[in-house]
């Protein structure tokens, strides 16, 4: 019988002490892997991904698209960019991530700089596997001014307000949807 590979659905590291640069040095390495790797402050978290995982993020990023489609707004993708921030030593990636509002900022671009470029806004979390670090906390230092959050049950609306998410009963993108009207599309 020829041996099988069996893919865990939860693998996670945790690394302390790790520095920004060997942080930079990790995403360059892994930068082709089906790795996720959260950055905060010399905290390093490298996690696998479920299928579970994926494919509710394509699904709702697709539900994404298909929503600035019927609403007729402009989108850039960004997928699971790697975006840090330096100064305040954080970093991550989220599971999808869209140019909406400021996409006229950054068309036409193959970098992006948060330096000089608008975050996206709005990111795809999804948190079935539960990160250990404050992913919450890392978008809000990003300034990602919307994430749609699903943690393979309840998907909830988060707006950036004041510095902090705050759950809300409708999108700030698209007005008139609420998290309800996607989570039955999820579950199907």
């Amino acid at each position: 019988m020829p041996a099988a590979l069996r893919i865990p659905n939860q693998q996670r590291f945790i690394l302390d002490g790790v520095s920004w640069g060997r942080y930079t040095r990790l995403l360059r390495l892994f930068e082709d892997r089906h790795l996720r790797l959260t950055y905060d402050r010399g905290v390093l978290e490298i996690m696998t991904l479920s299928h579970q995982h994926e494919n509710s993020g394509q699904f709702l990023g697709r539900l994404a698209v298909t929503l600035t489609e019927e609403f007729d707004l402009p989108i850039k993708e960004g997928g699971s960019t790697t975006f840090r921030r330096r100064k305040t030593e954080k970093g991550l990636e989220p599971d999808n991530c869209y140019w909406i509002a400021s996409e006229p900022a950054v068309r036409g671009k193959d970098e992006i700089d948060l330096r000089r470029d608008p975050p996206p806004d709005l990111a795809i979390e999804i948190d079935i596997t539960r990160s250990s670090l404050n992913r919450m906390g890392i978008y809000a230092s990003l300034h990602v001014p919307e994430v749609w959050r699903y943690d393979g049950l309840v998907l909830t609306f988060l707006r950036l307000l004041g510095g902090k998410y705050t759950e809300v009963e409708t999108s700030g993108i698209f007005p008139t949807i609420k998290p309800a009207d996607l989570l039955r599309f999820l579950e199907m």
